[in-house]
């Protein structure tokens, strides 16, 4: 049974998303069979763009906003072609075509209710019609075959398995030439990354492409290399790696697999190098990141301002004492093309970015907006901000990323003019990342890069910061001494502790603030649900707590631990709406964790809000509605987007990087003992200010202590630097 459905014309587009064919219209009704009276409606929906002298059929609901009232939003549609010889005959003599009433009834007097077929099965048909010359029936017949051709091509599609969004995705990009393409080698649509290899894969099996052809194991081997690369954050992979994964998915011959690769380098979609096998964005990306870096490196300085003026007035005004090497940090970052400014928590980095802003605005005479102060996270930039007194962004921003396209409004041809970057937590930032944001400055700014190398590297490929301070090639400043630090406090000692392994009793023994509590796997929910009900007596808020685990699914990982916490500082009430969402229950004031990137509503991955507000449909007349405050930012969830956001009462390490929070508090049982590492407990200790609670078992956190997994990802971008000043 096909939904209800509108039939008439598009009066007027209102709005349109060039990207993903998002689009607002008024449509003018002919005909309907659902409860609507007016003449015109209010359409949404992932559509082409439609042509106000066509008539189409829209399949859909009607919906209710509740800003702009009710709105039919399309699900699928057709173009109209009218069959009834009164409809065929005003069709034909409408502005579309070149002919009028008198030639047109003439057609339809001739070839009846079957007229539109019979012209687009042979248009030399038409010639049975007198005065009509040559070049009106092509028009006719042009105009007829473009009538038809995009709903006829979604159609398609759709049949095949495509979806709306990606039929029409796919017909912006490709054109009339995509359904060759889908029957020549729909592989190929993998290449511009609207759909994943998994669901082409699918689709083409399901039209019959055999597990062991060409095309599909070619992309199989694409896709393979991007999995490990991403699960494993590494930038090249061997080729015994590849193979062996390639064997779970279709048995081949060695000599086949070979063969194929070797297609796969000679077409440039892999990239061999000393045994080292590259998917080709990776590598290019590291070689260009170290062609910028080596470039800056080698340029010759032309500034050389004195800081010693700024560094006894503050240390005057201040009563404090910058050490030598926070002074040889501010100096490099004021007057160097690049420098490197790493150490732990509480060494001063923050002093230091604060320093060279100041001396660059009141020392050299710049102005705000020629320094560009960045950062990969929304809350990371936020303390940017707050520190040194200007504004800063998330690099996504600054480089004006587009979600829908996954591209950058900037590169190396349109690049940023700002003439001081100074980039924090570059930890966290990718190889990839990296690669975009020096396309996206000016090749002669001056760049600080600041981070904690013994911190979590990023989610995905590479290891940036890392790379750059081993290469040992690269001004490196390190900052070894801890100041940020009053003489009760142990939570940083601890954190050094970590760092350098030093196990000892210390670990376990009660400081002011930092707890040890000795618990198994089944216990430690009840033990964590018992510090959470203290802190919350004491007038800690969830604002100011923050529990982080390795793990989301065991009994004390992060949604089990998000239930409890909810029920603790968020309990039902009769004044607070609650929705159900995929099972997990969201109501009003909840703190919730923003799982990706939406510049549009300039709300990033990792960012923590409150819902405000739930607008919940009870006959399904109005589009349910979240609306979530992020710091004052107000941010509409309609369904589609339900999926970019959970509780955020406990979050992952990852997801914490570059916060800190009051009171941390940290499972660290057996069960999430293949998840502990030194850098993923390092990091956790490190977002706590003032107080830092773990539970769990010793030998698990002895353990973590211990590991160095992390350090084994494989990249290059070390070894480009050292290859480049050794050649």
């Amino acid at each position: 049974m096909k939904d209800n459905f509108i039939k008439g014309f598009l009066y007027k587009e209102i709005y349109r998303n060039e990207i993903n064919g998002y689009m607002v219209g008024l449509f003018k009704i002919k005909d309907n069979n659902i409860d609507y009276d007016d003449d015109m409606i209010h359409i949404t929906g992932i559509l082409p763009r439609l042509s106000e002298k066509k008539e189409y059929i829209l399949y859909g609901e009607i919906v209710y906003h509740n800003k702009y009232g009710k709105q039919f939003n399309v699900n699928s549609f057709e173009v109209n072609i009218p069959t009834k010889e009164e409809e065929l005959i005003v069709f034909l003599s409408s502005d579309l075509f070149p002919i009028g009433e008198k030639t047109a009834k003439k057609i339809v007097d001739t070839f009846h209710e079957d007229t539109i077929n019979k012209i687009l099965e042979n248009k030399d048909c038409l010639q049975l019609i007198p005065r009509l010359g040559e070049n009106k029936i092509n028009r006719i017949y042009n105009v007829l075959v473009d009538y038809q051709s995009t709903s006829n091509i979604v159609m398609e599609l759709t049949k095949l398995g495509f979806d709306m969004k990606d039929s029409l995705s796919f017909l912006n990009k490709y054109n009339n030439k995509i359904l060759d393409t889908v029957n020549n080698n729909i592989y190929e649509l993998i290449d511009s990354d609207e759909m994943s290899f998994v669901k082409i894969d699918e689709i083409a099996l399901g039209m019959g492409i055999n597990e062991d052809d060409e095309r599909r194991i070619k992309a199989l081997i694409i896709y393979i290399m991007k999995e490990l690369c991403f699960n494993n954050g590494d930038t090249f992979l061997f080729l015994e790696e590849i193979s062996n994964m390639l064997s779970n998915y279709v048995s081949i011959s060695n000599e086949k697999f070979d063969y194929l690769m070797m297609k796969l380098v000679k077409n440039k979609k892999i990239i061999i190098e000393d045994k080292r096998y590259y998917l080709r964005k990776f590598y290019e990306a590291e070689k260009y990141i170290c062609e910028r870096l080596c470039f800056l490196n080698d340029m010759s300085i032309n500034s050389n301002v004195s800081i010693d003026k700024y560094i006894n007035n503050k240390e005057k005004d201040d009563k404090i004492k910058y050490d030598e090497i926070q002074k040889k940090a501010i100096y490099s970052g004021v007057n160097n093309n690049i420098t490197i400014i790493t150490g732990g928590p509480g060494t001063g980095k923050t002093t230091i970015v604060k320093a060279i802003v100041n001396i660059l605005i009141h020392e050299k005479k710049l102005k705000k907006d020629d320094i560009a102060l960045l950062a990969p996270t929304g809350r990371a930039s936020k303390k940017l901000m707050e520190t040194t007194g200007i504004s800063a962004s998330t690099i996504h921003k600054y480089l004006g990323w587009d979600k829908d396209t996954n591209t950058f409004a900037t590169d190396e041809y349109s690049p940023n003019g700002q003439k001081y970057i100074i980039v924090d937590e570059v930890s966290m930032i990718d190889t990839l990342l990296m690669e975009a944001l020096f396309k996206g400055i000016r090749r002669d700014a001056k760049l600080i890069l600041v981070g904690d190398y013994y911190q979590l590297p990023s989610v995905s490929e590479g290891q940036i910061l890392k790379d750059i301070i081993d290469s040992d090639c690269l001004p490196v400043i390190r900052l070894n001494q801890i100041y940020r630090q009053s003489e009760d406090s142990y939570i940083l000692n601890l954190a050094y502790d970590i760092k350098n392994k030093n196990i000892s009793e210390d670990l376990f023994i009660k400081k002011d603030d930092y707890l040890f509590i000795s618990s198994d796997n089944d216990n430690a929910g009840s033990y964590i649900k018992e510090v959470v009900k203290k802190a919350i007596k004491k007038g800690y808020t969830d604002r100011e707590v923050q529990i982080l685990a390795p793990m989301y699914k065991s009994l004390n990982g992060i949604d089990n631990l998000n239930i409890m916490l909810q029920e603790l500082f968020n309990p039902s009430s009769k004044n607070k709406k609650e929705i159900k969402i995929r099972n997990v229950t969201f109501r009003e004031r909840d703190k919730v964790l923003q799982l990706v990137n939406d510049p549009d509503n300039n709300v990033y991955n990792g960012d923590i809000g409150y819902i405000e507000d739930i607008i919940i449909s009870k006959d399904k007349k109005i589009i349910n509605q979240i609306n979530i405050n992020y710091d004052g930012n107000i941010v509409e969830y309609t369904p589609d987007k339900f999926i970019n956001f959970r509780h955020g009462y406990a979050i992952s390490i990852h997801k914490a990087q570059g916060s800190e929070f009051d009171m941390v508090i940290m499972p660290v049982v057996n069960s999430f003992k293949r998840m502990l590492y030194n850098k993923l407990v390092y990091t956790g200790v490190t977002r706590a200010k003032k107080s830092l609670v773990i539970v769990g078992d010793s030998n698990a956190f002895i353990y973590g202590i211990n590991n160095d997994y992390v350090d084994n990802r494989k990249t290059t971008l070390k070894d480009f630097i050292i290859n480049f000043y050794n050649e």
